[in-house]
């Protein structure tokens, strides 16, 4: 197997690699920039396509909301609980500033998921080799 391959399939989705070689990027650029949801039409290691058909990532868009759900819910209860139950306003200020400053996180991984389970691509240690060279 190639040296810079991500062993295992979480790591590699955590580390938003390509589903099949587990070492090309997903995405073209940092999270922390404007362009963080440009991806790559294919694996520059593997030629893995990352759009597997038109339309494809719109089930991402449920995935996200449950993402947008759980961030909610844990910032909601942890207020709730060490903030001794603030001002409504504390709650939407807190909500609204922690989900901008999620969003870029929520669709990437919301993308990768949708790819690594729906995707059709598997992890394929051959091809991850035959790409390491």
């Amino acid at each position: 197997m190639a040296d810079d391959a991500y062993k295992s399939t979480p790591a590699a989705l955590l580390a938003l690699r390509c589903p099949r070689c587990h070492r090309g990027p997903l995405f073209k650029y940092p999270a922390a920039s404007w362009h963080f949801s440009d991806m790559y039409d294919a694996c520059a290691v593997c030629e893995q396509t990352f759009e597997p058909e038109p339309g494809f990532y719109y089930g991402a868009m449920y995935l996200s909301f449950g993402f947008a759900v759980a961030i909610f819910a844990v910032v909601g209860l942890t207020l709730n609980y060490l903030a001794g139950d603030p001002d409504t306003w504390v709650y939407v200020v807190v909500i609204f500033v922690l989900s901008l400053l999620t969003t870029p996180l929520a669709f990437r991984y919301s993308r990768a998921m949708m790819l690594y389970f729906f995707g059709g691509a598997r992890y394929d240690p051959k091809r991850a080799a035959r790409a390491g060279h």
